[in-house]
């Protein structure tokens, strides 16, 4: 079930359209992607998504699903027509959402190293890493988000992260994970994913750190013009490693879809 949808912070950067949507992932906010901004071609809009940054903290609605519904309210209301809708991490969850509740707002999906493809026993260990997340409070959120830069660089980048992660309310990362993971409607898991993504009516431009995860993606798509990257030597956050040639590759491949 689809909660209310919530009104988000967000900022509207001028140009020519179509125009790109970035959406954060799990504990972070709009300006993770702001390390990209110069690079965009686009008139670029970035929200906060509900319970991130500057947005509101309603009492429910975390799943991939209710942050769709947030973003299509902000869409329709810009008057944007259809986007290309950029999301990292959970944030991948959330425009893939998007794309498929919503298709008539999307003209084309980046997923950058998106949170879903989990296999059997990843999954497996979502159970235990909630009661060490509810045991330890964001120390865990921040140990994790810690692990996911490219050891000996980024210093700079990766303490942000983990102050974002340090001032997140518990409550509401409990909530995104059992969204992405645990749900009845979740499709976090490789097989609900596989069956969540063959909705994907879109062409799909997909980027990830690791090979495995690239393959698994590349199994899923249908559109002609779909395409998969793998960012050799990056951790997961790879919009703020490499900002430049992300926004270069995006740039290329959507130029083409004519």
């Amino acid at each position: 079930m689809i909660t209310s949808p919530t009104s988000l912070h967000h900022t509207d950067h001028p140009g020519p359209d179509p125009a790109v949507l970035l959406v954060h992932g799990w504990g972070g906010d709009g300006d993770d992607w702001t390390p990209t901004l110069p690079y965009w071609r686009h008139r670029v809009i970035v929200p906060d998504l509900r319970g991130h940054g500057r947005s509101p903290r309603p009492d429910e609605g975390y799943g991939p699903r209710d942050f769709a519904a947030d973003l299509a309210r902000l869409l329709r209301r810009l008057g944007t027509g259809p986007v290309i809708a950029v999301g990292h991490s959970m944030g991948g969850q959330a425009v893939t959402a998007l794309a498929v509740e919503y298709p008539d707002l999307v003209r084309a999906l980046v997923v950058v190293d998106p949170a879903y493809g989990a296999d059997e026993e990843q999954i497996a260990g979502v159970p235990a890493a909630q009661e060490e997340l509810l045991r330890e409070g964001t120390a865990w959120a921040v140990r994790f988000v810690a692990g996911a830069f490219r050891p000996g660089a980024h210093d700079e980048l990766r303490e942000r992260q983990q102050r974002l992660m340090a001032a997140m309310d518990l409550d509401v990362l409990l909530r995104c994970r059992v969204g992405m993971y645990l749900a009845p409607d979740a499709f976090g898991s490789r097989p609900a994913a596989r069956a969540y993504l063959a909705r994907r009516d879109c062409p799909v431009l997909a980027v990830y750190a690791t090979r495995g995860a690239a393959d698994f993606e590349r199994g899923t798509l249908t559109h002609p013009a779909s395409r998969v990257e793998v960012f050799h030597g990056c951790g997961h956050f790879l919009h703020e490693e490499r900002p430049r040639d992300l926004v270069a590759l995006v740039q290329e491949w959507s130029a083409a879809l004519g």
